[in-house]
């Protein structure tokens, strides 16, 4: 009969490490996306479960954040899928998003609701290339799409949230 093996200390030390160093973007991405808290929360403890899982397997091709990224996204899309989805509130205001360290101006807030406010493919590469400061190739990688296809729904979401936020930001 064969014991229960204990877990290898190291690696224990390293999901403690991508958890303390990633757990508010996850959350701040999984909550732009799915557009609920609670549904969030269990997102990025299933984005973590999942990674804690597959760490000892983890075969560093693409950096680690792209790798999290990659998990908290099918997450998401997971729970999208389920029929408790259709069932749920998605509309955002500005007080229930997720506290960011320090405090953020109206404008801030207001540019964060827009976001939310976005198709679900516009809003993912928004969220990874300037909240995840991931690089197109990077989220190319993480989406599982040719970077040409990154930049076009990058451009096309830069371009609703430029029509959005007329007058916040841009006068013209």
């Amino acid at each position: 009969m064969q014991g229960i093996k204990a877990p290898d200390p190291g690696i224990e030390q390293q999901f403690c490490d991508l958890v303390s160093t990633y757990q508010t973007q996850l959350l701040r991405l999984c909550y732009l996306h799915l557009q609920d808290k609670g549904l969030a929360e269990d997102a990025v403890q299933e984005t973590f479960i999942k990674a804690y899982k597959a760490l000892p397997n983890y075969r560093g091709e693409s950096s680690v954040k792209t790798w999290l990224m990659r998990i908290a996204i099918n997450s998401c899309r997971d729970a999208q899928r389920t029929g408790w989805w259709k069932h749920i509130s998605r509309r955002v205001s500005l007080d229930m998003l997720p506290e960011l360290s320090g405090d953020l101006s109206e404008d801030a807030l207001t540019v964060n609701l827009e976001i939310a406010r976005l198709p679900g493919k516009l809003r993912e590469v928004i969220l990874l290339y300037y909240y995840s400061n991931m690089q197109i190739t990077e989220i190319a990688e993480a989406l599982e799409l040719a970077p040409s296809s990154v930049s076009g729904r990058l451009r096309r979401a830069k371009e609703k949230l430029r029509i959005a936020l007329k007058g916040v930001y841009f006068d013209e």
